[in-house]
């Protein structure tokens, strides 16, 4: 017989995936530009002119052995280059040692907990809360321990927080800005987050990791910043790719940096290096290890996803939708209009509107709202929604 504990999952897999595939055959009733699929967050834009160009380079040069094997944590050149962008930002002094080359973020979050986890230690993780974090934990044979949310801003529940950490705690997800909502968590919050930490360490005489995983960090608006985190947190580890940034969510690259303040860095560092191989990813994709060298500088053009943010957020607001306005990714994570979340998503199925419940993200009550799709698709949908919404007052 199968895994008990996979077949057991699998009743609990993510609702993102079904809606995308509850999308692909309503496509083939209705036709696709009849369904407004916002259930999965894949860039609707082509990468950068300079990611191509780079890769046109690579494939028709003259570059021998490119394809073969590497070390376990990458092309060192391309780790420095990424060491030096991190150092200009944080002022930590890291170097190529410090990066590992990942096969994306997903791989990358793997690496790090299966390098940091001993059986039965606890991963803290704030809801709403990207579903797979759950399944990583579990996969290195941890226990994820949930957070919820200040219900008014869905920020974290510093309160919960405390009363959450113990002394199995071995690390904290952040995740900034943050998969579902949108939001970025403020200098001033990850600060109280730290001396909570602190606090509890001194308390246990434990070490605390925040793991940073950080894929829409170049995805912010109306000015925001992100706050350092290798600057804040001594002991953080971040985890990050150029999926949604630079729009390659399926080439799979990506890296982890280790703070070099962390206590005995160099012996993480080879684990980190050690796990890539033995998890069977061996190394990241050698061909876009090289690109992303050539592109770390290349701009993430938000002006697009802001214009959609703003038309979304302003119409389904008008509508009477409860929403926090996002600072960052391309997410909206908006009430439902009744308490049932997953019904009100099936209700939405009949209007071809694809959304996702907030119970997947650990938050109920909610649905999450992708607007990584044209603009053509969003304007067309906002009918949908008024025959939803009248629905509900009906």
């Amino acid at each position: 017989m199968f895994s008990e504990k996979v077949i057991n999952n699998l009743k609990n897999a993510s609702w993102i995936r079904a809606m995308f595939e509850e999308g692909e055959r309503l496509a083939k009733i209705y036709g696709r530009e009849n369904v407004y699929d916002f259930s999965l967050g894949n860039p609707f834009s082509e990468p950068p002119e300079e990611v191509i160009e780079s890769l046109k380079n690579y494939v028709t040069g003259n570059y021998k052995g490119i394809h073969k094997y590497m070390n376990n944590a990458g092309y060192p050149e391309v780790r420095e280059k990424i060491a030096q962008s991190l150092r200009s930002d944080s002022q930590i002094g890291l170097t190529q040692d410090n990066i590992i080359m990942t096969v994306g973020a997903a791989g990358g979050l793997n690496v790090v907990l299966k390098a940091l986890l001993n059986p039965g230690e606890e991963i803290i993780i704030f809801a709403p809360y990207f579903v797979e974090y759950i399944f990583y934990t579990d996969n290195h044979g941890g226990k994820p321990v949930i957070v919820p949310p200040d219900p008014r801003t869905l920020e974290p529940d510093l309160d919960a927080l405390e009363k959450a950490v113990s002394p199995k705690t071995k690390a904290i997800v952040i995740n900034t800005p943050n998969n579902p909502t949108g939001i970025v968590y403020s200098k001033e919050k990850l600060e109280q987050i730290k001396e909570i930490l602190q606090k509890k360490e001194n308390e246990y005489s434990t070490i605390i990791y925040i793991i940073s995983d950080q894929p829409y960090d170049q995805i912010v608006y109306d000015g925001m910043k992100i706050p350092n985190i290798l600057s804040i947190f001594e002991n953080s580890i971040i985890v990050n790719s150029f999926s949604k940034s630079l729009g390659l969510a399926g080439e799979r690259i990506g890296y982890i940096a280790a703070s070099s303040r962390i206590k005995d860095a160099d012996v993480l560092n080879n684990a980190l290096s050690f796990c890539n191989r033995t998890l069977g990813f061996v190394n990241a994709p050698g061909l876009f290890q090289k690109v992303i060298g050539d592109s770390l500088d290349v701009k993430t053009d938000t002006a697009d996803y802001q214009k959609k943010r703003d038309y979304l957020y302003e119409h389904l607001t008008a509508l009477g939708f409860e929403c926090v306005k996002p600072q960052g990714a391309f997410y909206l994570f908006p009430k439902a209009l009744i308490e049932d979340d997953v019904e009100f998503v099936k209700r939405a199925v009949k209007y071809n509107l694809l959304l996702v419940p907030g119970s997947g993200f650990g938050c109920p009550g909610h649905i999450r709202i992708s607007y990584c799709v044209s603009m053509d698709t969003i304007v067309n949908s906002i009918p949908a929604f008024e025959k939803l919404v009248q629905e509900f007052r009906s």
